[in-house]
Formats: C-alpha cells, structure tokens, sequence
C-alpha cells in the first residue's frame, strides 16, 4: 500500500501537474492576450492617412519632367510616388532586406517575429527586427517610433488593419512615399532628387541598395553628413541581395567599389516664376502639368544667366517661347536668376508692364497695308514734322529724305511711323490690340496720342509674345496657353484676327529682310527690335515658321542703362535663344493668295506710289525747329544710373536739339566736353545726386536731376 501510494506520487505525476499547470498558463496567457488584442483592436481609432495625403505641391513639364516642388505643409520634401515609376532592382532589393514574405503574411510576419526574438535571446541584443513593411507603414503613417512591446502590439494591430483595407501595391506605395531618408526628406523619390540628382525610375544598383539601407537609420547613415556609414550600409544591403540570389554577385561587388554620393543637392527649380503663378491660381491641385518643355527651359535659362553676366551691373532680362502653331509656351524665363537679389530676381519680368519701345510699329504698318493705304514699296518722306506739340525724332537723330516703307520699318524710323500712325488714328491701334484680348496701359490721366507709336503706352512681354505670334499665323490671333489640360481642352472658336493674311504677310517679308545682328545670319527669322524712352527696355521680338520668341532686357527698378538698345542688347540674345530651340530654322509661310509682289514703287496702282500724309506740319531746312529749344535726351529727369565701378569710364549724356557750340554743367560747374557734339562723359565715380545742365549757343538751357550710384 506504501508503495503504491508512492507511485501515484512519483516523479512522473510531479512532471504531469507541472505540465498541465504550464499548459494552463500559457492557455491563460494566450487568452489574456487575445482579449487584449480584441479589446485594443475595438478601441483603436479610425485609420488615417492624412500624413500621406500631406504632399509637396509639383509641377510638371509638358513630359511629365519635375520643373519645381514645394515641401509639403509640415515643411518635408514628400513628393508622390508610385512603385512603377521606381526602379525594379530597389524594389526587389527592398522586399529581399526588409519583409521577403510582403507578399503571403497578411501584416505580421510570425517567422520574423520568432527569428527576432530567437536571436534576441541568442545574442542577448537586437539583431534583426520583426517588423514587416506594413508594421512600418503604420508607424510612419502615425508618425511615431515606439520601440517599446507596447508600441510594437499597437503597430501589428495597426498593420493588421491596413492589410484589410489597402491592396498590397497600394501598401507598397504609402511605404515609397512616407519612408525617412534623413533630414526632411521623405519617400524614395524625394530621396533620389535629393542624393542623385535624379527620378528613381533608373537607379544604379549602388543607389538602389542605398537607398534601401537609409530608412533603418537615417539620420546616422546620412550621406551628405556620414557618407562612410552609407557606403557601409549600403554594401551589406548589396551583400545580401547577392546571398539571396537577387543581383548576382559580380554586379554586387563591382556597385560595392562605386563611391557613396556625400552632398545633397537642391531641388529642382525650373520656370519658377511661372509655376509661382500656376500654383497659385489653383491651391487645391498636388500636380500641375505645364506647356513648358523642361530640357528647352534649362537651356534658355543657362543662356539668359550668360547674358545678363555679359550685360554685368543690375541688368535684368526675360524671355517667352512659344510654339505659335498651337499658342503653347515651351519656355518661360521671368529673370537670369530667381534667388538673385541684385537684379531682384524673384520679381517675373514676363508680365512687368513696361514701355514697348517702336515693337508696335509692325502692327501700325500692317493695318495700313490692310486698309488699302499702303504696300511695303510704297513711298514715305522721312522728314522733319511736327504734330501739334509733338515732334517726333529719329532713334539717329537723322533723317533720310524719301524712303520706301519697307525701309522704313526696317531701319525702325520713327517720322514715319508716327505719319502712318496719325492717318490711321491710334485709336485704331488700341482698338485692335484690345480685339485679340491685349489691354495696353495708358499713363494715368492721358489719352491715346500718336506717342504710342514710338512706345507712349505699356505693355507686357507676354502681350508682346502674343501679339507676333499672331503675325506668325498669318494674322491669326491666339491666346497664350500655359497649362497641358487648358491646351488639351482648347475648343474651335471662331477665328479672331490680328490682321488680314496679306497684311500679315507683307510685315513678315519685310521684318525678315531686316539687319541681323553682328554675327548672325540674316534672313532666317521676322524679328523687330524696340528701344523705349530713355534707355530703359531693350526688346526684340521674333518668329519662324514654328517659334516666337520675345526678349526683354533692362532693370526691373526702370532705373535708365546709358547705351541700352534693342539691336546690341536684346536682339543677340533673340537669335541666341533662337539658336539653342533647334538648330535649324522652319521656314516662313508662304505668300496667300491676292498679294501684289512688285519690284519697285513704279509698279504699283497710283493710290499706292506715295504714302498720303495728314496736314501735319513740314518742317523745312529754314524752320526754327533745327535751332528749337536744347534738350537733355539721357539720363530723363529723376533717373538713377548706375556707374561701374573701378573701369574709368563716366556716363554718356545726350542732348538734342539746340545751336551748337553747346556747354554740359554739373552742379553748376562746366565739365569738359567736345562743344560741337551732342554728347559729353560725365566725370567718373561721382556718386550722389547731381543737378546737370546744358547751354546752346543762344543761352537756352535743359536741366535734369539725377542720381549716380
């Protein structure tokens, strides 16, 4: 009996209680943890993805190149991704280091989990962690790290519940967009920007495994900060990829050998003017999909920062391309450089209002040849003529007797401009500017005068853009198209014209004949240069049978540039940019049916020999006008001018009329001059401001206040 009794008590009994009491145990703790799962599950809020939603603002070339990004409201680059716009071998890559079973486990990887903890126990340390690209997708969408058992339940739920209602690709996608990549940017291809300067969709393979290895420790394996911890990284993340059979071995070591990137570079920044204006006209869009071609934009923009350093001092410049076909702009340059303060870089001179200079005269002539008043070889007297108080001059203050129109608007002579200009009515002028949607801006007070011949007015660069596009197409007036959708969507609408087809065709022969720049080939574009009052726009203004380009160059502040023209300053640069939008030059259209092509002015109908001036008055060889009243012609009243600097070099003054011998004061105290010319140099580096003075031979005097800087 003792010994029975001892049996059922023995060794055997001992280890069956103690495994039905661990049993229990354990059964109790697994249901203690699923009811906390259950109750934690039911008490979780909402999933939100507002973190993901928060993108940086893009906008896109007419290829869906980036031309500019903003940083996302909480100030971090976050651009939209999407896994098939990202290389395959990250991807693959990705998956092979951070979660191989993505695909199969439903948010929580039990393999990993038990590996983890397995070589925690092993090694007494973290080895490698559980965590699967979902789990990961929920912190970052939580925007937290909690490394604690706690943190890490509350992201498997989370994971779990993102599995139920998000595709796998879709899971994916958030990672790709939310994971760190040190600083303040986020996602794969903010990161590719960022360290490689370019889109993730071609990555080497050693960018590729770097940018694998960044988010487990961004900010210590940052390459601009800590390159030799982000080769280091990088290289285990090739290594295995290689062990895994991913890339094969050879590859591996050869991207192992390449140099970590070791600065992060800027974003880009293409066309910012434009998309300044883009964005903000719609908040409410993540992508905004412009005209601009991106690879013209950066080769115009690198051209106009050439100039402008060509130029030197604070002379600004702008520039508009456009495809005339279908109104669309492929490059828009508001300024050499955004971010320079000198020439006030940030402000677009594209849509500055400014004083056109002789760029409408093409216009006022083409009107005349379309009201039947004119013909290009139609004769004009380029003379001396007032109109009422107004008395026009000559940019070379000359005059050139009896010339033909076409002459006459190709060397761009004012007189006779303004004589087509006073039969016609400005009022015509304005009326048909306003007719293709162009408001030109009178100065406060006035009315339309004949001075608007010769740039009385202001306009825009892009009004001016618009305007020879029209005379590109035949007098076929279009509106400026920015944005792909707006051109996409552009309806028939009926035909609003600039001018008749003939007419418009008459001013492109002759601005095509027009003298080309020192070394550039005549002939190839219809262009026209402008010089507004005072030397403070320079403009030139021109198409082929494809393009229009238009150009201005000055200072943003209207500060006058001594020695500022259309012809040495902008035009250059017109046929330069010309140059760099293709090669070769598309032909202009041919004549259309009903124009009169003659030799001569002898051939044409009578009405048509000899231009029919108003009764302006002739000014004669005896009148008083070649002895009127001396005026200061530059610097204008009240400008600034700013002087170089250290080259020994003062300003040029320019007076006009008066009887020579003529006498230049500065602040009362005569300066050296050639007395028999119009013109004198100011002594160099007299900063400040100054009264200057001019005195003809009869005593008449001009004075002006100036600035030097």
């Amino acid at each position: 009996m003792l010994r029975r009794r001892q049996g059922v008590g023995g060794p055997a009994a001992v280890l069956r209680r103690a495994f039905v009491i661990a049993a229990l145990f354990l059964l109790t703790a697994l249901l203690t943890a699923a009811a906390a799962v259950k109750v934690g599950w039911e008490r979780m809020a909402p999933l939100s993805f507002a973190r993901a939603e928060a993108l940086s603002v893009t906008v896109l070339d007419r290829h869906d190149q980036l031309l500019r990004a903003y940083t996302a409201p909480d100030g971090r680059w976050r651009l939209p991704v999407d896994a098939k716009e990202v290389d395959a071998r990250y991807l693959a890559m990705l998956l092979a280091f951070e979660d191989a079973r993505f695909r199969s486990h439903h948010g929580v990887d039990p393999f990993a989990l038990g590996r983890a903890s397995w070589q925690l126990i092993r090694h007494r340390r973290i080895v490698s962690g559980g965590s699967t690209l979902t789990m990961q997708v929920a912190r970052l969408l939580a925007g937290e790290h909690e490394r604690t058992g706690l943190g890490k339940l509350r992201q498997a739920l989370r994971a779990l519940q993102i599995e139920r209602k998000l595709s796998k690709q879709a899971i994916l996608a958030l990672y790709l967009r939310l994971a760190p990549f040190g600083g303040n940017v986020e996602g794969v291809r903010a990161a590719s920007l960022a360290y490689f300067g370019k889109e993730p969709r071609r990555l080497s393979l050693a960018e590729a495994a770097l940018l694998v290895a960044l988010p487990q420790s961004p900010e210590l394996r940052r390459p601009d900060r800590f390159p030799e911890a982000a080769r280091r990284a990088r290289n285990r993340v090739l290594a295995h990829a290689a062990a895994r059979g991913v890339i094969p071995r050879e590859e591996a070591l050869r991207a192992m050998a390449e140099p970590a990137p070791n600065l992060r570079r800027e974003f880009p920044m293409l066309a910012p003017h434009l998309a300044d204006v883009q964005v903000e006209q719609d908040k409410t869009r993540l992508v905004h999909r412009l005209t601009i071609d991106a690879s013209l934009q950066r080769k115009l923009e690198q051209l106009a920062r050439e100039h402008s350093d060509a130029l030197g001092g604070r002379v600004s410049l702008a520039l508009i391309a456009i495809e005339h076909r279908t109104g669309e702009v492929i490059a828009h340059v508001g300024s050499p450089g955004y971010l320079d303060e000198d020439r006030r870089g940030a402000v677009d001179m594209t849509n500055a209002v400014r004083s056109p200079g002789s760029t409408l005269k093409p216009l006022i002539y083409g009107l005349a040849f379309e009201s039947g008043v004119a013909h290009p070889e139609t004769l004009i007297e380029d003379r001396p003529a007032r109109f009422g108080v107004y008395v026009p001059k000559n940019f070379d203050q000359d005059w050139h007797g009896t010339v033909t129109i076409r002459t006459a608007l190709a060397q761009s002579l004012n007189i006779p401009a303004v004589k087509v200009l006073d039969v016609l009515g400005p009022q015509k002028l304005l009326g048909r500017l306003a007719q293709i949607g162009i408001a030109p801006v009178l100065p406060k007070g006035a009315e339309p005068s004949l001075a608007v011949a010769l740039g009385g007015l202001g306009l825009r660069l892009a009004d001016l853009a618009a305007l020879y596009a029209g005379l590109a197409r035949g007098g076929e007036a279009i509106v400026l198209q920015y944005r792909r959708e707006d051109a996409a969507a552009r309806q028939p609408v009926p035909s609003v014209r600039l001018l008749s087809p003939i007419a418009a065709w008459y001013v492109s022969d002759v601005l095509r004949n027009a003298p080309a720049p020192a070394n550039a080939k005549p002939g190839q574009i219809a262009y026209k240069t402008g010089t507004s009052y005072g030397f403070r726009d320079a403009w030139a203004v021109g198409y082929d049978g494809r393009h229009t380009i238009a150009v201005w160059v000055g200072r943003p502040d209207g500060t006058a540039t001594p020695n500022l023209a259309g012809r040495t300053a902008a035009a250059p640069l017109l046929f330069d940019a010309f140059a760099r939008v293709t090669p070769r030059r598309t032909p202009l259209a041919p004549p259309p049916s009903g124009v009169l092509v003659v030799s001569s002015g002898a051939d044409l109908p009578p009405p048509l020999k000899r231009f029919r001036e108003s009764k302006e008055e002739e000014i004669t060889s005896n009148d008083t006008y070649l002895e009127r009243a001396v005026q200061i012609a530059f610097p204008p009243d009240r400008s600034e001018i700013e002087a170089e600097d250290g080259d020994g070099t003062g300003v040029v003054v320019k007076a006009e009329g008066g009887a020579l011998p003529l006498t230049w004061l500065v602040d009362g105290v005569p300066i050296p001059s050639d007395p028999m010319r119009r013109e004198a140099e100011l002594p160099a580096a007299i900063a400040g401001f100054h009264k200057l003075s001019v005195i003809d031979a009869h005593g008449r005097a001009d004075r002006v206040t100036v600035r030097l800087k």
